[in-house]
């Protein structure tokens, strides 16, 4: 969860401005959470607090109404709606929240529904829901594998594919600048991304520098790479000032529960 965050954060001063620098530099003033991490708090608060996934993630995001970057046309309607309905978006919003339910869940099956569960209260598309398991689903394998992980991310990368359909045989020059905000124009590339990473800090650095939707394909390259190489504790450290108190109790308070 806290991969997603941080991955969110680092790529947020690049989402309008973007960069093809793998050596940019890492935090500046200039970065701050988006609606990614503010979704990402919500589920996890959810599940903290047995709360509903789409009432969780409405109540936070009002909380929150001006985040960096702010919220994209039809998700800033269904944010303004006193009684929200799902609006069928495939949109890659529903794959950068759902990393909490990946960690908190013992069975895969539980894992899928939860990811769901997730996504439909907005992203009820079948591509919407499909991009968030699919991410749930990298996520617990490499959770499972636990400390071997980095040797099987080949393994979790096929079974991601055998679920989705997705193509992660990517060329760059296809995806370099390319700005798409959908499941399955994101997704495969975050996948192809951790393919080719060998560390949480390159792989973030990699969706960055692609010059495409920096904070949404960090968000989701950062919640797979945390669970196959494992955050360093500076990079932990440094993201704290960044984050309310409240998100940071969340975040807290969810490691404590998963950790136990």
């Amino acid at each position: 969860m806290l991969g997603a965050i941080i991955g969110d954060i680092i790529g947020s001063r690049w989402e309008f401005n973007p960069t093809n620098d793998y050596n940019f530099d890492w935090l500046s003033e200039e970065n701050g959470f988006t609606d990614d991490t503010i979704c990402t708090i919500a589920v996890a608060d959810a599940l903290l607090n047995e709360k509903d996934f789409g009432e969780s993630i409405h109540n936070w995001c009002r909380r929150y109404p001006h985040p960096k970057g702010g919220y994209g046309g039809r998700f800033a309607q269904w944010v303004q709606n006193d009684k929200p309905q799902p609006y069928n978006s495939f949109g890659n919003g529903s794959a950068m929240r759902v990393s909490p339910v990946a960690h908190w869940f013992k069975y895969i099956d539980e894992v899928l529904d939860a990811a769901a569960a997730t996504a439909i209260p907005s992203h009820n598309h079948d591509e919407g829901i499909k991009g968030a398991q699919t991410v749930a689903l990298a996520i617990f394998r490499a959770l499972q594998f636990g400390e071997k992980a980095p040797k099987h991310v080949k393994e979790i990368l096929e079974e991601c594919v055998q679920f989705s359909g997705y193509d992660i045989n990517i060329y760059k020059a296809d995806v370099v600048n390319r700005f798409d905000e959908t499941c399955q124009g994101t997704v495969p590339v975050a996948l192809w991304i951790i393919g080719q990473s060998t560390s949480f800090e390159d792989a973030v650095r990699k969706a960055v520098s692609l010059g495409a939707d920096a904070d949404t394909l960090g968000a989701i390259v950062g919640s797979i790479a945390e669970a196959i190489w494992g955050i360093p504790l500076d990079i932990r450290k440094s993201i704290k000032r960044f984050l309310p108190e409240e998100m940071n109790d969340i975040v807290i308070e969810f490691y404590e529960m998963i950790n136990r």
